[in-house]
């Protein structure tokens, strides 16, 4: 019923429009990023602005790493001690900052290939909602965790939608194969490597990685596409379907999900001001 509803629509409804603007938005931030990054390095000219970033791609460079922390708390990195000062934006633009090539195309990678087919399923407004609330709850849980590091990066964000389609599959597992059971697997193993490449790989924000995967559970819970037939339409030859978790049934619920989050954020900061 989903996708049927999603192939329903005509125009730009019908275009994962939301994750396309995400996608452009953090990859031009990053192009900016990197450009003021070798720009700090004494990079003038076109071709040493584009050695740079080359050189830093994969790894960043151990001379370069003053310049790209100051550059990254300047445009947003979750910093706690700037938080403390009345940053709050902090926890949010983290989100849409990344180290490096490798950091950046991954991330965005990952996150248009789900993102688009999520965004057929949850709606475009569902979707932004889910997308970011579990970014902005994966920044509290690094600044509760790891207060001491300066993070960025949208893999929380992206957790919490893998947290969210897992909760999808598991609601409607009996409209798939095997009851699911492949496709929960398969999401079970993915969620397993990816916290297993931030145990033994230095520098990767595990506890961002859990703290958006278990808000995307409970949004996915919570909002999750769910079609039911209308009583009145029992006996009619043509049933009517509705989604009775859309954020037009469902606002009552998404508002407190947002006053929810803005509490644990007053939370995280008196927590981290002790």
């Amino acid at each position: 019923m989903a996708l049927w509803h999603y192939r329903s629509l005509g125009g730009l409804a019908r275009i994962s429009w939301v994750t396309w603007s995400i996608a452009l938005l953090t990859s031009a931030i990053w192009c900016f990023t990197a450009y003021q990054v070798a720009l700090a390095m004494g990079a003038h000219t076109m071709y040493a602005i584009m050695t740079n970033i080359v050189q830093n791609a994969i790894s960043v460079q151990d001379n370069e790493n003053n310049a790209l922390a100051t550059v990254l708390i300047t445009y947003g990195a979750k910093d706690n001690s700037l938080i403390l000062q009345g940053q709050y934006w902090r926890f949010v633009t983290p989100i849409f900052l990344h180290v490096n090539l490798l950091h950046v195309g991954l991330n965005m990678l990952n996150f248009v290939v789900l993102g688009v087919f999520l965004e057929r399923l949850f709606g475009h407004m569902r979707f932004l909602l889910i997308y970011l609330i579990t970014g902005i709850i994966s920044i509290m849980a690094s600044c509760m965790f790891m207060p001491q590091d300066i993070s960025v990066g949208a893999s929380g964000a992206i957790f919490g939608l893998v947290g969210a389609y897992s909760v999808f599959v598991l609601v409607h597992r009996h409209a798939f194969r095997n009851g699911g059971a492949l496709a929960l697997l398969w999401l079970v193993f993915i969620i397993g490597l990816n916290l297993g490449i931030g145990v033994f790989i230095a520098n990767v924000d595990n506890y961002a990685h859990v703290g958006g995967l278990l808000a995307g559970f409970l949004f996915g819970w919570c909002f999750t596409p769910l079609y039911k037939p209308l009583a009145s339409s029992f006996r009619a030859e043509n049933t009517t379907f509705v989604d009775t978790h859309s954020l037009a049934r469902r606002w009552p619920l998404a508002l407190v999900m947002v006053v929810g989050t803005l509490a644990l954020a007053i939370f995280v900061v008196y927590h981290m001001g002790r």
